[in-house]
Order: structure tokens, then sequence, then C-alpha cells
């Protein structure tokens, strides 16, 4: 499956129909909400990686703009799941906002017995790139695609490959399925353990989810094929999981939240700060999800709620399809 968010907004919500309530954002003559106080954000991953260098870059953009005492907090574990926890019952006054992957509130959420959360307990703020979510190894296995990675692995070979999340192993199996080969699917905590991984040759091949740019623009890495629902910017000439037959887009977008019932004011006033400060390619923000993710991709108000609704949908058939 794939996903526009332009041009896309009557047949997406068409197919998916209304998960949950979407708060209104079209606010003509309001004016723009101004902080009462400082604003929280708390971080669903560890320090140092996409997720908290994005939310910082933009918080430091943010307070330089707006004048806004902004506090980043990092709070890690359960793929954004605690995080996400601690904010549903925060205040929604726009005060208390969050920073993780969709995947959060979608498959990681879904595949949670204990998640002890769920989309409606959200309000959507704005996402600020894509992951850029590709299968990756290194160039000296000698792969140039991801047919070659196939090839041997049908000669009995079991390949160690490397993911961040049931998901992916749930796609592992898939594919091998289609193509009649195993893994020895492993699963690592974030982007940068998977490509230490990789480069240390203690796995053959894993998903990265952007990280992996830097690598491959130097040589030394290679996409073998997109799990996105079209090709990687840095690497246009491998094909998507989706032109293979695995129907699936296992990208993520990095997005803020807020508690749900935030008001619309609210709402729009951040989503327009933060889409502000990403989409102005003279700061440090924007430069950074251009140079690993491919630049900004900014969804806000009732197409942001339409994504959250698709890629929840999506990973309830990809759950079927396992079961």
């Amino acid at each position: 499956m794939k996903f526009k968010g332009i041009g896309r907004s009557a047949l997406v919500a068409a197919a998916v129909g209304v998960l949950f309530t979407i708060t209104p954002v079209n606010l003509v003559g309001a004016a723009e909400w101004k902080p009462s106080g400082p604003i929280t954000v708390l971080i669903g991953f560890s320090a140092g990686g996409g997720t908290d260098t994005q939310a910082r870059l933009i918080a430091a953009e943010l307070e330089k703009r707006k004048g806004w005492k902004i506090i980043p907090q990092n709070m890690p574990g359960k793929a954004g799941g605690i995080m996400a926890r601690k904010l549903k019952n925060m205040p929604a006054d726009g005060l208390s906002i969050g920073m993780a992957v969709t995947e959060s509130f979608g498959y990681a959420m879904l595949a949670s017995k204990k998640a002890g959360y769920k989309a409606s307990d959200f309000t959507y703020i704005a996402t600020t790139t894509g992951s850029q979510m590709g299968i990756v190894a290194s160039t000296s296995k000698g792969w140039k695609t991801f047919k070659d990675m196939i090839a041997e692995a049908k000669k009995g070979k079991v390949f160690k490959f490397a993911g961040m999340s049931p998901k992916h192993a749930d796609i592992n199996y898939l594919i091998e399925q289609k193509y009649g080969v195993k893994f020895n699917t492993v699963i690592l905590r974030g982007g940068k353990k998977v490509m230490n991984a990789i480069t240390a040759g203690d796995v053959d091949l894993g998903y990265g989810a952007g990280i992996q740019a830097k690598a491959v623009r130097a040589g030394q890495m290679v996409n073998l094929a997109s799990g996105l629902g079209e090709r990687l910017k840095v690497s246009p000439n491998a094909p998507t999981l989706m032109e293979m037959g695995i129907p699936h887009d296992i990208g993520a977008k990095f997005i803020f939240v807020g508690p749900a019932g935030m008001p619309a004011n609210n709402r729009k006033s951040l989503a327009d700060a933060i889409g502000g400060v990403i989409n102005d390619k003279n700061t440090k923000a924007s430069k950074f999800v251009t140079s690993r993710y491919g630049g900004p991709d900014v969804l806000t108000g009732k197409k942001l709620d339409e994504f959250i609704q698709f890629n929840i949908k999506d990973s309830k058939t990809l759950m079927k399809v396992m079961n």
C-alpha cells in the first residue's frame, strides 16, 4: 500500500473510514496561540538518534524565532510506547507534547498486548520527515541488488537479518515465504545499532531508517531495496518491496503529538511553527533532515489524521496476514 499526502485525501478517507475523532483545524481569523509557560517535549527515543536530534534542533529554532521556552526530555523505550503512556495523561494545553515515529501509534501500538494507550489518546500535530527505510548491506558482501542476496539465500545460506521492530520480523517472514529462503532475524534497538552490527559483520543485512544515507553515499553500504511505497532518494535504482510483491509500506514518519483534546488553535499554532522551521532550508533542522532523510515531509491537520488512520489500517492488514 502507498500513501501520498497530496491528492489522496478523499481516496484514503473513503477507504479507511473514521477511526477516531479528528480535531478541527480550520480557524479563519483566530489569534495565534501563545504558550503560557515552558513547553516540555518528551522524546520517545534515546539521546543522539534521529528523533532526538530533530526534536532538539527544532526546539532551539522555536526558542529563537518565537521566544518560547522549550524543555526536551528523553523518555525512550517500547518503540516510543513509554513516552506515549506518559504523554496521554498530561494536560492537553500545548505545554506537553511528544516526538516519536508514526509506528509508535500504528503497528508497535497494535502489536503490544500491554501498550497502555490507543490512537484516540492523542492529538497529532505535525510530521517532520520520512524515514527513508531501506534494506541495507555492506558493499563488502558483493551484493548490488536485492536479487543478488536472494540468489545466495536460495543456495541454502541463512543470513542474519537485523530489524528494529516486530513489524520488520513480520516483513522478513513474508519475504521468506515469497522467495523460499530462510533468515535468522534479530531485533536490535534502533537504526544506529543495526548499522553498527552491519559494519562489524555481526549481521549480514538489516533495516536502516535513513541513518545509512552517509555510508551509502560513501560507497560503504548499499540499499538493496526500499521499504517505502516509493524508491529511496539516495538509491533510486533500488526497487521497492511493493514492486517485488510484498504489499506493505514499512516506512515511518517522525511526528510531534500531544494529548487528546488539545484546542484546535493550540494545535494549529504548534503545527505551523514546527512546519515553518522544518520547511526553511536555512535552519539546522531542515539541513539535518535533508542530509539524512532526503528532505522535509510535513503533514498537518486533516492530511495527518488521514495518514495515521491509513497507517493503522495497513498495520491491521499485515497482522491479519501473519495470523
